[in-house]
């Protein structure tokens, strides 16, 4: 079968690998109808994330058809149209019955797929414990719907959740890429009292004043500013920050009131400072969000009752064959691309 593979640090290529079989009873051979690109492809590209084993498939935003399940599975049979999670969890150790699933202590736990194990971009993908890692798509959503459930959209709903976000805040979210994007759907269904996006890329900025005319827009240089004139409290009361450079690591805390929440949901390709002396007396809370995709049973109904909707992320699509083209694009931001799908 087709796959796009991880070889070393700056090199993926297609290339053909055997169909992957059942390793465990708790196992599930999905075939992959749809998948997608995301910046975590690019931080393993790049040699940020230590834990990539070369060799493997990559690709953990997927969508697809089961053909194949082990003996102890339940939740799913073949036929079922079905979201993959990103995190692979047992569901039965401290961290999974906390709901912590990005730290499950299995070894086949967090972030396996398209990591440590081989993932999505393929035609077909294995999915250990099929039973947590899979959730069926409902009749009314599509597959492009679907798509970013199991991870973006779970990133954005965890980076939410976690941020305690009340009616009467001013909700900063730095970076309107795709998980920007998504951390701002999740973010409206709390209808805090004003929400501002901070952006520099003038067509992303254009994309959110069309779909989402309500929220505010600012650029980076301009931000602690415009937050100051736009907020209650000398500051937003929560900030999120998506973008996962230096510069706006930085602006997150600057841009928080006192006693604010600051989630930072991006990652980061280098260690970040954190300027302790400047912020001594903000009293402020520092909360990491990364996947924690225990919620997606939730956003698929969220998205069945119309009240998310990724699809509009989707501005690019490409045959598996011509991947390539689909990361070259992505990485280089071209041509208005916010998220590229890739029909396998």
């Amino acid at each position: 079968m087709l796959t796009y593979t991880y070889l070393e640090k700056g090199k993926f290529e297609l290339m053909e690998k055997p169909k992957p079989v059942l390793l465990h009873e708790r196992d599930a051979i999905v075939k992959v109808t749809l998948a997608s690109i995301c910046s975590s492809n690019l931080h393993i590209k790049h040699g940020s994330v230590p834990r990539a084993v070369p060799g493997i498939t990559v690709g953990h935003e997927m969508v697809g058809i089961v053909e194949e399940v082990g003996s102890k599975v339940t939740h799913v049979k073949p036929g079922d149209r079905v979201t993959v999670n990103v995190e692979t969890f047992c569901g039965e150790c401290f961290f999974c019955q906390n709901g912590f699933v990005n730290n499950c202590t299995d070894d086949n736990g967090g972030w396996a797929l398209g990591c440590r194990i081989d993932g999505g971009q393929a035609e077909y993908v294995r999915v250990p414990f099929a039973d947590q890692g899979l959730n069926k798509i409902p009749e009314n959503v599509s597959d492009r719907q679907a798509l970013f459930v199991g991870d973006v959209l779970a990133t954005g709903y965890w980076a939410t959740k976690i941020s305690e976000i009340k009616e009467e805040d001013t909700v900063l979210i730095i970076g309107a890429g795709p998980t920007g994007i998504c951390t701002l759907l999740c973010v409206m269904l709390k209808k805090p009292k004003r929400i501002i996006m901070c952006e520099k890329d003038e067509s992303r900025i254009a994309f959110i004043h069309e779909h989402y005319p309500e929220v505010l827009t600012v650029t980076p240089e301009k931000c602690q500013d415009f937050v100051l004139e736009h907020s209650d409290h000398g500051g937003a009361d929560v900030v999120l920050e998506v973008a996962g450079v230096p510069s706006t690591f930085q602006l997150a805390w600057q841009c928080a009131r006192a006693n604010a929440i600051v989630t930072i949901v991006a990652l980061y390709d280098e260690p970040q400072v954190l300027p302790l002396p400047d912020i001594y007396g903000k009293n402020l809370t520092f909360k990491t969000g990364g996947v924690d995709g225990c919620d997606c049973e939730k956003t698929l109904q969220l998205i069945a009752q119309g009240k998310i909707n990724t699809e509009p992320l989707i501005t690019h699509t490409y045959p598996l064959s011509r991947i390539a083209e689909g990361y070259e694009l992505f990485e280089n931001k071209r041509d208005g691309v916010i998220k590229v799908a890739i029909e396998c």
